[in-house]
């Protein structure tokens, strides 16, 4: 089921509110048990922002827990899913305990490394990655081969590919060689695999790429596999009044 911003189904809300584990929540709404903005809901599956509605459980109100954001440097070789088939490092499993009640924003894939950010808030989480708050995100990129000026422009007018169009915000050449060239690529809409799609369709091919800024958030130091907490104060800083940070949940009047 597809859902609207910021929406998820009751049941995965319950769990990312921390009150009750997803099969303990769909047995709880199912029993008639929980109670939404004043309505009894009997499907696991009905859309709610977390953050804004007012979840009784047993007559127990329950409200949003305070904002956390969490910037991890994701290491190479590690998956940001909570579970991997394969067997796989994820950047859950990295994060252990701290990652409890957590969503990353958006995805860097398996070969990519740097800044992540993990928050509860899906409010946040789906202004940060809408192109339409146009959010920039910057990454340092080597490709193989000597890329040029007039091919780094064409990254920046867009390049067509597999019915689509992709563009970067801004390309920077660091350094180049006839072996590699190594870049400063910023985007705002963060498509799958943008960077490497847009590099091979120029026939360069992606060895290294780091993601090392966010919006105003930088990776500075921190080293592989590292994460530190990013207070709201910080998050407004970085992304001004426009993003969603720290209104708390919204209740009905009375």
């Amino acid at each position: 089921m597809r859902y609207a911003p910021a929406h998820v189904a009751l049941a995965r809300a319950l769990s990312k509110l921390g009150l009750a584990s997803r099969s303990r929540a769909r047995r709880l709404i199912e029993e008639g048990r929980v109670r939404v903005d004043g309505s009894v809901v009997l499907e696991p599956l009905a859309p709610v922002v977390p953050e804004r509605a007012r979840i009784v459980i047993d007559g127990d109100e329950r409200t949003a827990p305070a904002l956390r954001c969490l910037m991890l440097n994701k290491p190479r070789g590690a998956v940001t899913t909570r579970r991997d088939p394969e067997g796989r490092p994820t950047v859950f499993g990295l994060l252990g305990p701290a990652a409890e009640g957590l969503s990353a924003v958006g995805r860097l894939d398996l070969a990519s490394t740097g800044l992540l950010l993990l928050t509860n808030d899906t409010r946040l989480a789906d202004w940060l990655t809408a192109p339409s708050s146009e959010v920039p995100r910057t990454y340092l990129v080597t490709v193989r081969g000597e890329l040029t000026d007039a091919t780094a422009r064409s990254f920046e007018a867009g390049i067509a590919t597999n019915g689509e169009t992709l563009a970067a915000r801004s390309v920077v050449v660091r350094k180049r060689s006839r072996r590699e060239t190594h870049l400063v690529v910023t985007l705002t809409e963060g498509r799958n695999r943008e960077i490497r799609r847009l590099c091979g369709a120029a026939g360069h091919e992606v060895t290294r790429l780091r993601r090392v800024a966010f919006g105003g958030l930088e990776l500075g130091a921190l080293p592989p596999g590292g994460w530190r907490e990013v207070s709201p104060q910080e998050l407004r800083t970085a992304f001004g009044p426009a993003a969603p940070i720290g209104r708390g949940p919204v209740r009905p009047r009375s």
